[in-house]
């Protein structure tokens, strides 16, 4: 028996709740802050960004994130390289040595998670893959649109 969409929000606030707990002990098992974490998902995800494009992107100011990036530079997670097209620009990209220095626990959950989407029916992925995409741009919204 359907539920309203109240269960299906309950749950993905749950969800988020158990991912950010999750994201907490990989990084204190990594050494790092949250915020440090938050830095290299975006980097994993999206590929090489500005110093800039990074910070808009963790909400810090040019200070903080120079402070954050040279944090990860000197632990050997990411490196600063010339932009490709333009010189004013340098980009952050996480290093072969982070990609390689996945904890145990961390490769455990992206397995579990990649186990998890193949047991989604084919025919209900766009509609999962479309909520999950929505749901992920309000979210982006939410913390644009949020003063101060």
């Amino acid at each position: 028996m359907a539920k309203g969409p109240e269960e299906l929000t309950d749950s993905l606030q749950h969800f988020g709740l158990e991912r950010d707990r999750m994201r907490a002990a990989v990084a204190r098992h990594a050494g790092i802050s949250c915020t440090d974490l938050d830095a290299l998902e975006h980097l994993e995800a999206d590929g090489p960004l500005t110093q800039r494009e990074l910070g808009d992107r963790l909400s810090l100011t040019s200070g903080a994130i120079t402070m954050l990036v040279d944090r990860l530079e000197q632990a050997g997670w990411v490196a600063r390289r010339k932009h490709p097209t333009d010189r004013r620009y340098l980009l952050i990209e996480l290093t072969p040595a982070a990609l390689e220095a996945i904890p145990e626990g961390l490769a455990q959950y992206h397995s579990a998670m990649a186990s998890l989407a193949r047991r989604v029916p084919l025919e209900h992925r766009p509609i999962v893959t479309n909520f999950l995409r929505d749901a992920a741009d309000a979210a982006a919204r939410a913390a644009t649109e949020m003063p101060g």
